[in-house]
């Protein structure tokens, strides 16, 4: 099964110092324990949050000006990997929910950088990385439904199906990894200074770790169409 992903020229032009990786990882079941990978990569965050808060580090600091830049506060719409050191600071663990979904949020805690998780058999066609239109569907974690504000960044597929909100601010319960999950999307997006190679090694590290955990699973590299 293959699975692309794209950003919109729109994106691209508010944010040039965009950098984002992807994989692809077809044949993965909740009987892998990363419990040994996941407690080195926490070790990272735990030494980097002993020096500094979240907030200080260079990763987050240019999620919160590109928050900001798309009118939101930064302090109250936070991504992905902010929110996760920020819970992990606070309470020294983050719940255990698939395998899978553990690693890359430990990879996320460890690197700064958010860490999207897609099951691809919940998306139809390609995902793209756009301003909404405001009529598409995004589903809760409840289960409930609501449509993205007019010009929000989302995460979309051919259905006009919204798998993220405010673009590295919340993922869908529609598309979210579960027990039946056997392919998905790995998606990691960084803007600050040293992105490129920040995201290189999150994805070389996190491909590694991955064929460990799944031997028998074919991963894919897919960095944007």
């Amino acid at each position: 099964m293959s699975i692309h992903y794209r950003y919109s020229p729109s994106v691209l032009t508010s944010f040039p110092q965009l950098q984002s990786r992807g994989l692809l990882i077809d044949g993965i079941n909740r009987n892998a324990d990363p419990s040994a990978a996941m407690s080195q990569l926490t070790a990272i965050a735990k030494n980097r949050l002993a020096h500094a808060t979240e907030g200080e580090f260079p990763e987050i600091k240019a999620w919160r000006r590109a928050f900001a830049a798309m009118g939101y506060k930064p302090t109250q719409y936070r991504c992905a990997s902010e929110a996760l050191l920020r819970r992990f600071r606070m309470e020294g663990s983050l719940p255990a929910l698939h395998p899978l979904v553990d690693l890359c949020n430990a990879t996320s805690l460890a690197f700064a950088i958010p860490v999207a998780v897609f099951d691809v058999e919940k998306i139809n066609g390609i995902l793209s990385i756009r301003h909404a239109d405001g009529d598409e569907v995004y589903e809760t974690f409840s289960g409930s439904t609501e449509s993205p504000e007019q010009g929000e960044i989302i995460y979309a597929d051919d259905d006009r199906r919204a798998h993220a909100r405010r673009w590295t601010n919340r993922q869908s319960g529609w598309s979210a990894i579960n027990s039946k999950t056997k392919t998905a999307l790995i998606v990691t997006e960084a803007l600050h200074e040293t992105a490129q190679q920040d995201t290189d090694k999150l994805i070389n590290s996190l491909a590694t770790t991955l064929k460990q955990l799944w031997p028998a699973s074919k991963i894919t590299r897919v960095n944007p169409a």
